[in-house]
Parts: structure tokens; C-alpha cells; sequence
């Protein structure tokens, strides 16, 4: 009797120090992140029962388009998400890289995709009280549907879907907008007036910005830090206002993966970076909006970064990171 008590209070504790270590775990799956989802693995018959009210945790989205240059959102997306959930005070979003960790633990495949039959096990594990997972599927030519499901974990149905709709990548940032707002709805969360608006800004409003720092995550996923730094800086280049990437360059230093040569660089890099003034300069007078709107009304200005955008992802070898 003891030691199934003795059990269940550490399956407890297993969970709780996981999703309570930190407000803001990074981009890095580190070696503690692995001892936890080893120690959750280990552990998982006690987890039947156990989850932590008020949770969520995203999922990666599964490409089903059959156009491998939007394989980067599956976990860009995802990424795109929790950052946004994280804003709302209601809800505890579980990180990304303790999905990454799972993930990796369970052998689902380089990129982490979940099938559905794992999907209750994986929310199981996580401790979470409702998963988001979803589809990027094909609609009509240049257009794309972004399809999730919410899963009460502890029932195993599903409590309700979202959908949104546009031309990808275009439009992902209305898109990303659209289908957050829905699953904040199924989450019954009424939000204040600050929380709409923090919600409304966009993670960034440069594509190329935001699939650098995606090409950074997949580097950094497989333990290949030299070159996330690479791309991390390259999506500064084009958005320095991207604060997760600095984040995320500030923590491979902290955490002493960049080599003390690289390091130097990076930082004389980010004190470049810094604005002093608010004052925009001529050639970026767009980089400072921060609402779907104005990411709509000019759209026209960025056209041309679309087309280098394909051509990007047309070179990007996912093997050499290159």
C-alpha cells in the first residue's frame, strides 16, 4: 500500500517540477528535459489518472499537403501557438521543448510527428489537461487549410476543431491568428482587453524572419547549435525586433553550446542590433507594425520577399542544415 502511494506521489512530482521548472524553457532540449521524459516513460503506469488542471499542451501540426517546402511550419506552427497561449494567464501551455523531449524519448520520427492512435498517450505523459494537434492540409490551388483538434486528454474525445484558411505563406500570420482565437474560444477563456490585444500582435511580420528562425529550431532539435545560430541570426537580419531569436541566441551562449570565438561575435551581433532610437529608417518603414491588419493592408510590400522565401526554401537541405 506504501509504495503504490509512495508511486503515485512521485509520478506527481514528476509531473508538477516538469511544468513548473520554468515561465520560459527556451529552444534547447537539454539533458534535464531528457531525464524527464525518461523518468515519465518509466514511470507510466501511474499515469492514468494524473493531470494538471487548466493545461495545454500543442502538438506538432502534420503536413499533409504532398509539398515538402511547408514541412518547416510543423513545428513552427506549434511554436507560433504556445507562444501566443503562453499569454493567457488562465491556461499553463506545456513548452516546446518538452514535447520535443517526449517525443524524441518514444521514437516518433525526426520531425516528432504524433499519429492520432498516441495522441491520448503523449497528453498522458505530458500531464496535460487538453491537446492541440493539427493538419496543414491542400484546399484549392495556392490555398491551404490550418485543421486542429482539442482533446480532453482524460476522456479522450474531442471537445471541439478549428479551422482557418488562406494562401500559405502569404497569409500565415492572419491564419495562425484565426485558428488561436478559435481554440481559445473552445477553451471557454474569456480574455481581458489587454490579452486581445497583446493576442493580436504577430510573432513577426517578416516570413523570411520567421522561416530562418524556424530552419534554427530544427537545427537546434537535432543538437546542431552552430548552425541555429546561423539561422537565428539571419532571422534578426531581416526582423531585429524577433525577440524569441534573440532569446534563443542568448540561451545557446548561457548554456555554453556556441564556441567562445562564436560567442564574442554574437554578442558584438546583438549590441549592433540594438535600436537606441524609434526612429525607422527608409528602408524598413514596415518592420514596426505589429497587427494582422497591417500585415494585410501591406501585403503588396513583400512580394518580392515571398519570392525569395521559395527560392530559400527550394536551397535549405534539411540534412546539412544548408
Amino acid at each position: 500500500m506504501k509504495e503504490k502511494l509512495f508511486s503515485k506521489i512521485l509520478i506527481f512530482v514528476v509531473i508538477w517540477v516538469g511544468l513548473t521548472s520554468s515561465s520560459w524553457a527556451g529552444q534547447v532540449v537539454t539533458e534535464s528535459l531528457k531525464s524527464w521524459a525518461k523518468q515519465a516513460l518509466e514511470q507510466e503506469q501511474a499515469l492514468k489518472t494524473i493531470s494538471t488542471p487548466d493545461t495545454v499542451a500543442v502538438l506538432y501540426f502534420n503536413n499533409k499537403t504532398g509539398w515538402s517546402k511547408l514541412d518547416l511550419l510543423q513545428k513552427g506552427l506549434t511554436l507560433m501557438l504556445i507562444t501566443d497561449l503562453s499569454n493567457v494567464k488562465k491556461f499553463k501551455v506545456v513548452e516546446r521543448t518538452r514535447v520535443q523531449a517526449l517525443v524524441k524519448e518514444l521514437g516518433l520520427g525526426e520531425l516528432g510527428l504524433v499519429e492520432s492512435g498516441t495522441v491520448p498517450r503523449v497528453g498522458r505523459l505530458l500531464g496535460a489537461e487538453y491537446l492541440v494537434g493539427g493538419n496543414i492540409l491542400k484546399r484549392k490551388i495556392n490555398e491551404f487549410q490550418l485543421k486542429s483538434d482539442l482533446l480532453k486528454v482524460s476522456t479522450k474525445e474531442i471537445a471541439g476543431q478549428s479551422t482557418s484558411e488562406g494562401k500559405l505563406l502569404e497569409e500565415l500570420f492572419q491564419m495562425e491568428k484565426d485558428l488561436l482565437f478559435e481554440i481559445i474560444k473552445l477553451l471557454k477563456i474569456e480574455l481581458s482587453v489587454e490579452e486581445k490585444e497583446l493576442l493580436k500582435k504577430p510573432l513577426s511580420i517578416s516570413i523570411e524572419a520567421l522561416l530562418n528562425f524556424f530552419k534554427g529550431i530544427y537545427n537546434s532539435d537535432r543538437e546542431n547549435y552552430r548552425e541555429a545560430v546561423i539561422f537565428y541570426e539571419k532571422a534578426l537580419k531581416e526582423d531585429p525586433s524577433l525577440g524569441i531569436a534573440r532569446d534563443a541566441l542568448q540561451e545557446l551562449q548561457e548554456l555554453g553550446l556556441i564556441p567562445k570565438k562564436k560567442k564574442r561575435l554574437l554578442l558584438r551581433s546583438l549590441r549592433n542590433r540594438t535600436s537606441l532610437t524609434d526612429q525607422l529608417t527608409s528602408e524598413e518603414p514596415i518592420k514596426r507594425a505589429r497587427t494582422p491588419k497591417d500585415v494585410i493592408k501591406r501585403q503588396s510590400l513583400y512580394d518580392s520577399d515571398n519570392d525569395r522565401t521559395s527560392d530559400s526554401l527550394d536551397r535549405y537541405d534539411y540534412t546539412t542544415g544548408e
